[in-house]
């Protein structure tokens, strides 16, 4: 064809045929077209990028889903390391009695002296509960018990008896611990035994520093376990 300044690719078989087709062609092309090539099938686009955001939004899904599977196991987990705390009341069933529990107290973890089965505390007070075997005098085991734990937990510089008085379901001392330097501020310590048919049992209040209003609230919670 004259006016045909086209190089073809040298070794290419001449096909006038073949050749007339192609010219057409690329003459039917666009301008961009001939410059950057051919134009991709839009719908090719389209069919990967949907494959892309359907991987995308599954990746996303099941991170979301393990998101939520490692954060119930870390509530659980909390959940089963740090108990909520029984409000209303404790029921120890080793030494048989029912603590009521006043706003501000909560049952403890571990009671602090070997042989308590249960306690409860609020602030610097806690009360213990131990089961006894049956006692014959009650007043006598009191008195020891008290001297005992005076001893171990108290360790005072002057120890004066508050008050050691019979009870409705058994006896109860109260005693109240000084101390010479002036760090410590004075204690109080009450022993309490119920008398049961079957046995007994000991509950002991202890508090530190001393003040009216939590020597009254120990002395109500003593009072009030069945």
């Amino acid at each position: 064809m004259e006016g045909d300044h086209r190089v073809w690719p040298p070794g290419e078989p001449w096909n006038p045929t073949l050749r007339r087709t192609a010219e057409r062609s690329w003459e039917a092309l666009p301008p961009s077209a001939r410059i950057h090539g051919t134009p991709a099938d839009p719908g090719i686009t389209r069919r990967i990028g949907g494959r892309r955001w359907k991987r995308r939004i599954g990746a996303v899904f099941a991170l979301m889903v393990a998101s939520g599977l490692v954060a119930g196991a870390v509530v659980l987990v909390l959940r089963l390391a740090r108990p909520e705390p029984v409000s209303g009341q404790v029921v120890d069933s080793l030494a048989g009695v029912t603590i009521a529990l006043p706003p501000g107290w909560e049952r403890g973890a571990v009671p602090p002296v070997t042989g308590f089965t249960s306690v409860v505390r609020s602030g610097s007070a806690l009360v213990m509960a131990r089961p006894l075997e049956q006692v014959a005098d009650a007043k006598q085991a009191v008195f020891d018990a008290s001297e005992l734990y005076s001893r171990l937990l108290l360790k005072g510089d002057r120890v004066t008896i508050v008050e050691d008085r019979a009870t409705p379901q058994g006896h109860t001392r109260a005693l109240r611990a000084e101390y010479q330097d002036v760090v410590n501020r004075p204690a109080y310590l009450r022993v309490t035994l119920l008398t049961r048919p079957t046995g007994g049992v000991l509950l002991v209040g202890l508090l530190q520093p001393e003040d009216p209003a939590a020597r009254q609230a120990l002395d109500t919670l003593m009072t009030s376990v069945r």
